[in-house]
C-alpha cells in the first residue's frame, strides 16, 4: 500500500472523532490542571499549558493556554528524549524539567513530560507546564531583573530527571525541589496537579489508541500533521513575497540602564514558507531578561499564526514552513549562563515588534500595540504565620485599535492567562487592594482607540516585605498605526498620596507596612486617523468614562453641542 494510499485509509468520520477526541484530551488535561493547583498564579491566573506528542515526540494537539509555554514544549520533549530514550522508559515513569535553555525561558515554568503506553508500547507523550509562584534565587518569585548577571543566580535549574518511576514520585526528588523554594506547600501542591493532571491525559489517550489502534492512529497523525502544514503553507504563500522589517524599544534592563533594541526581519519567500530573524537586536544583557531561542521562536511562531493562520489548531505540522533565528550571543538568542528570570515581560514586546512588520504586508489584519501588562512579585515572611510568602500578580490592560473596531480592555495579550482576583490575592496573602481600575485618556486617539490602561493600587498589611517589579513602557509608548496616536505611558509609584516616589519598571525595593505600590500600566496603540472618528463613538466613550471631556478636547477637538 502506497503512503498516499496509507493516510486515505482513515475514513473521514473516524479520523473527525479521533482529532476532536485528541483536542478535548488535551483541554482537559488543563482543566484538570487548574482544579487541581494550589497557587494563585496557576489556579487563577492561568499560567500554565497542556500538550499532546506522537511517539517520535511530534506535537499533534495542544490546549487554548500560553504560547510561550506551548510553543517551547516540541524542544522540551525533544531534550527529554535524548536524555531518556524510549527504551529507557517504563509505564508510569514521569520527567520533570526547568532549564532554561531546554524549556521556555527561565526557571519557574517547570515541564512534566510523562511517556504513555498500551499493551507495552509507547504509544505518545502526554505533557504539560505551570508557572511555580517560586524556585528560589534572589528574590521571592525567581524573576528578579536587575543584579542578576547569571543563571546560577536565579534559582534551582532543574535538567531532566525521573521526577515518577513506574508510578511512585521520587521523594527524595521532591525534598530537594522544595528545599529551595520559599513557598514549599504550593510548589508541591502545583507539581503533584500536574502529575495528576498528566495521569488523567494518559488514561484517556490509552482509551483512544484502544478503540482505534496504532495503525489508524498512526494514519490519523500523517492526516493531520500534513494537513496542518498545507493549510499553514496556503496561507503563508497568500501574504505578498518580501522582506518586512520594524524596530521598537524596550526601557531598559534596569534603574541606570541603556534601552534594548528589538529589530525583526520577517522575510515571506512566496511559496509557502516564511522567515523571521531577530539578528539586528541588541545583544544580550547582563541582566535576568534575556530570552532564549524557544522562547523566541514560541511567540513568533504565534504570531505568524495570528496574522496568517488563526483559526487552524497549532501542531508540528503548520511548525514546518516556520522558521526563526537570531545571532548567537543575542538578547533573542543567548548563551548560557545568560540570566532570564524576567524573560515574560518579553512576550508582548515580540508579538509587538512582529505585528509593526506585519502592518506592511497585512495592514487590515494589525493593530496598534498593546498596552504592557504588570507582574510584580511581592515577597517576605507573613507576620501572623511566620512563613514565607510570595504574591504573583498579572494585571493585563487594553489591546490596540484595529480595523473596524476599538481595543478591548483588560485583557491579557498573547498570553491566555487572567487578571488575578482582587480577593484571592487579599485571602492569601498580607495586602489590601485600594483600587483596580481603567485610566481614562490613556488609549491612543485615533479611527479607533486604543485599550486603556490600568491602575492597581496595593497596601502592604505586613511589617516589610520586597517588590521584585517587572514592567515596562515607562519610557517608549506603544506605538499606534496608520495615522493612530500611541498610548500613554505606564508608571509604578510608592505611596501616591504621599510623596508619589517614582519606581523603576524592572527594581527591587524593600517596602514596609502602610505603603501603598500604586501600578499604572500604558495604554494602547491607536488605530487611523484622529479625524476618522465617529463623533457618536467619542459620546460613547465620554459616557463609559473611556476618555475625559479635558481628554476629548485635546485628542478630538470634541466640542460640547450647544445645549
Amino acid at each position: 500500500m502506497s503512503e498516499q494510499t496509507s493516510k486515505r485509509a482513515v475514513d473521514p468520520i473516524s479520523l473527525t472523532v479521533i482529532w476532536n477526541t485528541l483536542m478535548s484530551i488535551a483541554e482537559e488535561l488543563g482543566t484538570t490542571l487548574r482544579s487541581t493547583a494550589f497557587s494563585e498564579g496557576v489556579r487563577e491566573g492561568d499560567d500554565f499549558s497542556t500538550a499532546l506528542f506522537d511517539r517520535t515526540g511530534r506535537l499533534i494537539a495542544q490546549g487554548n493556554f500560553s504560547p510561550g509555554h506551548l510553543g517551547s514544549m516540541p524542544a522540551c520533549v525533544r531534550h527529554v528524549m535524548a536524555q531518556f530514550p524510549a527504551d529507557t522508559l517504563r509505564p508510569g515513569d514521569s520527567i520533570l524539567l526547568n532549564d532554561s535553555f531546554m524549556c521556555s525561558g527561565h526557571f519557574p515554568d517547570c515541564f512534566q513530560v510523562m511517556p504513555v503506553f498500551e499493551a507495552g508500547r509507547l504509544i505518545g507523550y502526554v505533557a504539560c507546564s505551570a508557572h511555580q509562584v517560586d524556585m528560589g534565587g534572589a528574590a521571592p518569585g525567581s524573576q528578579k531583573v536587575h543584579g542578576v548577571t547569571e543563571a546560577f543566580q536565579e534559582g534551582l535549574r532543574i535538567l531532566p530527571v525521573r521526577f515518577v518511576r513506574g508510578g511512585d514520585i521520587d521523594e527524595d526528588i521532591l525534598r530537594l525541589v522544595l528545599g529551595n523554594v520559599r513557598v514549599p506547600d504550593k510548589v508541591r501542591g502545583d507539581l503533584l496537579a500536574q502529575h495528576t493532571a498528566n495521569l488523567s491525559a494518559a488514561s484517556r489517550l490509552q482509551q483512544l489508541f484502544r478503540e482505534h489502534g496504532l495503525e489508524t492512529l498512526d494514519r490519523a497523525y500523517e492526516i493531520i500533521l500534513d494537513r496542518s502544514e498545507i493549510a499553514m503553507r496556503e496561507a503563508l504563500a497568500a501574504v505578498p513575497a518580501g522582506t518586512y522589517s520594524f524596530e521598537d524599544c524596550m526601557d531598559d534592563y534596569g534603574p541606570d540602564t541603556g534601552a534594548i533594541r528589538i529589530a525583526v526581519d520577517i522575510t515571506f519567500d512566496g511559496h509557502g514558507a516564511v522567515e523571521l530573524d531577530f539578528s539586528r537586536s541588541s545583544d544580550a544583557v547582563p541582566a535576568a531578561i534575556n530570552s532564549y531561542i524557544n522562547y523566541t521562536t514560541a511567540y513568533a511562531i504565534f504570531a505568524i499564526k495570528v496574522f496568517c493562520d488563526a483559526h487552524q489548531p497549532q501542531t508540528a505540522g503548520n511548525m514546518r514552513p516556520i522558521t526563526v533565528t537570531a545571532r548567537e550571543g543575542s538578547f533573542f538568542n543567548p548563551k548560557f549562563p545568560a540570566p532570564s528570570g524576567g524573560r515574560a515581560v518579553l512576550q508582548v514586546r515580540i508579538f509587538d515588534a512582529i505585528n509593526g512588520a506585519m502592518a506592511q504586508a497585512l495592514p487590515q489584519r494589525t493593530m496598534g500595540a498593546f498596552s504592557h501588562w504588570s507582574n510584580p512579585n511581592i515577597g517576605g515572611v507573613d507576620d501572623r504565620t511566620g512563613q514565607p510568602f510570595v504574591m504573583y500578580d498579572l494585571s493585563l490592560a487594553g489591546y490596540g485599535g484595529r480595523q473596524g473596531a476599538d481595543g478591548v480592555e483588560a485583557l491579557s495579550p498573547v498570553m491566555n492567562c487572567s487578571n488575578i482576583p482582587v480577593e484571592v490575592h487579599e485571602t492569601h496573602n498580607p495586602i489590601r487592594v485600594h483600587c483596580l481600575e481603567l485610566i481614562p485618556d490613556t488609549g491612543g486617539a485615533g479611527q479607533w482607540r486604543g485599550g486603556c490602561g490600568l491602575r492597581k493600587d496595593i497596601e502592604l498589611l505586613n511589617s516589610t516585605a520586597v517588590l521584585s517589579h517587572l514592567g515596562d513602557r515607562h519610557r517608549f509608548q506603544p506605538y499606534g498605526l496608520f495615522g493612530g496616536g500611541p498610548g500613554a505611558l505606564g508608571e509604578s509609584l510608592l505611596n501616591p498620596d504621599g510623596n508619589a516616589q517614582p519606581l523603576h519598571s524592572k527594581g527591587m525595593y524593600d517596602i514596609q507596612k502602610g505603603d501603598v505600590l500604586s501600578f499604572r500600566l500604558s495604554g494602547a496603540g491607536g488605530y487611523g486617523a484622529v479625524e476618522n472618528r465617529d463623533p457618536a463613538a467619542i459620546q460613547a466613550d465620554l459616557a463609559d468614562g473611556y476618555i475625559t471631556e479635558e481628554g476629548a478636547r485635546r485628542d478630538y477637538a470634541w466640542r460640547p453641542e450647544p445645549g
